[in-house]
This record gives structure tokens, sequence and C-alpha cells, in this order.
């Protein structure tokens, strides 16, 4: 069930807002590509604001960070101004909150290598729709004229390279953040009536 507008407003002002100015700080000390600072963290509200629910989100803080620093992804992505292996520097796409600990740098830097290895090892033409569509943000007709290929076709070969994202991370792989994990007891630790072993 979606919160009432009044609901989200009172958890927005109880929990990210008294990261709001951490937050500013952190991102004028950083390019934000084209984004305003002012313009980032509007669509961090925003959001928060669409969200279905809140209730797995353990730390606002990270969270909000992590929502801005996807912000600025998309937006270098869809610049085009940088090239596609830039992406791939872990040191320009690895912003947190904090410092991270190294070993949460390392698991990242792992992570991120096997998603582009996933990528690299995707057919040729479902590699390049899915850079041109996803990492690009090209349009699907403009993809289908660059390639000349039909747009259907474009559709099957996303669809194919999402699938094999999907069965690489989707089944058994990280794919939530850690700010958002939701952290459920090990069930061999309990008994039958939910007593602690």
């Amino acid at each position: 069930m979606i919160p009432s507008s009044l609901e989200r407003a009172q958890w927005l002002a109880d929990h990210v807002l008294p990261h709001e100015a951490a937050l500013r700080g952190w991102l004028s000390k950083r390019s934000t590509g084209t984004l305003e600072v002012e313009d980032i963290v509007q669509e961090c509200y925003t959001t928060f604001a669409e969200m279905a629910s809140v209730t797995h989100i353990h730390s606002p803080r990270n969270y909000l960070f992590q929502i801005a620093t996807s912000i600025i992804l998309q937006s270098v992505r869809r610049s085009k101004i940088v090239a596609f292996d830039a992406l791939c520097d872990i040191d320009a796409a690895a912003i947190a909150a904090d410092t991270p600990l190294p070993d949460a740098y390392a698991a990242a830097r792992e992570e991120l290598y096997r998603v582009l290895e996933v990528i690299e090892n995707l057919p040729p033409q479902a590699r390049q729709v899915f850079v041109l569509r996803r990492i690009q943000g090209q349009s699907q007709r403009d993809v289908a004229r660059e390639m000349q290929i039909a747009e259907s076709t474009v559709e099957k070969h996303l669809a194919r390279a999402v699938r094999s994202l999907m069965d690489s991370f989707g089944r058994g792989g990280k794919t939530t953040a850690q700010a958002s994990q939701v952290r459920r007891p090990h069930e061999e630790d309990y008994d039958r009536k939910g007593h602690k072993l």
C-alpha cells in the first residue's frame, strides 16, 4: 500500500532532510556533469517520494547518496561526452556517503568487473544494442537506424542482453545495494517456535 503524501513527507523530514546539507557539501566538491546541485537534490527527493515503500531502507543517508550517485552517472551516460571505457573507472563510479572500507571497495570493483565481463561476452549485436540503449541512452529508433536493423530486432537484442545480465546477477548474485538490503536472521539459527538456538 502506498502511504499518503503526508506520511512520506514526514518520513523524508525525519530521515532524509537531516542529511541534505552533507549531500550538498559532497556534491559541491565533485563534478556533477551537466546537472546543478539543486537539480540532483530535488531528483533525490522525487525518487524517495515516488517509492511504493521505504521500509527496505536501513540507512537513509547511504541510500540518499546512492540515489545522487545514480543520477550523476545517468547524466554522464546521457551526455555522451564520456567514452564507455571511462565508466569502467571505479574511482569515478564508486561514490559513497562515507569513505568505503577496503573490502567494500574491493567488492564493488569486483562486481563492476563482473557486469562488464557479462556485457563483453554478449553476442556482438546484443552488446552493441545494450551499449547504445542503456549506456548511451539512445532511442530505440536511433539505434535501429544506426545499426540498420528493424526496431523489433533492437527489442529482441536488448531483451537478450538484459536476460543475460539477470541470469548472471538475478539468481544468487548481489542484486541490491547494502543500504537497502533486508537483514534477516538465518532460519537455521532458530527453532520452530522462533527461539534463538
